[in-house]
């Protein structure tokens, strides 16, 4: 029997946070992961851009992703919410894009969320009654939610990894990695 290349799927915004879009990224595809980032827009190099001018390659955008949400629950083992907050207001705001995270977290799949990337855990309601790790900013927010907020460098609540900035990248990923392992 032939074992299924892991994936993932990083979901994110032009004017992402670079860190924590590119360790996540460069680390999957360590591990042996497929990786494919989801954005909104790419220039003619198929290129998104994050904050400090990073650019990555943009494999999906979010106007094709809703032919390939079905098929993506059942190809992917993990999604990653990186952070940045102005990147992460827009694409909060994405109906399709909150639909797929609730419904993904909601099946129990793999969610490694960093930094702000829990806006998006809290617009797809999946932070009430569970601790999560996010930007200080944030905290009224989570426990608005109903959640717990934590400052932990990384927080694993079920299917949930969570860390609050890119100085603990190392202990999330890690973290991350661990659970996909597990059976």
């Amino acid at each position: 029997m032939v074992k299924r290349q892991k994936s993932a799927l990083i979901l994110t915004w032009s004017g992402f946070q670079d860190h924590e879009l590119v360790y996540p990224y460069y680390r999957l595809k360590g591990a042996g992961f497929n990786v494919q980032i989801v954005a909104e827009s790419r220039d003619e190099k198929n290129r998104v851009y994050g904050i400090f001018g990073l650019n990555m390659p943009c494999d999906i955008l979010w106007s094709e992703f809703h032919t390939l949400s079905t098929q993506a629950k059942n190809d992917h083992d993990l999604i990653v919410l990186p952070g940045g907050v102005k990147s992460l207001e827009k694409l909060r705001q994405e109906s399709q894009a909150i639909s797929f995270i609730a419904e993904w977290g909601k099946a129990g799949k793999l969610i490694a969320s960093t930094c702000h990337g829990a806006q998006l855990l809290i617009s797809a309601d999946l932070v009430r009654g569970r601790k999560v790790a996010a930007y200080y900013s944030l905290q009224v927010d989570i426990e608005n939610a109903g959640g717990i907020y934590s400052r932990s460098p990384v927080v694993v609540d079920g299917n949930i990894v969570s860390s609050p900035h890119y100085d603990f990248m190392g202990e999330w990923m890690e973290a991350t990695l661990d659970l996909v392992e597990t059976p």
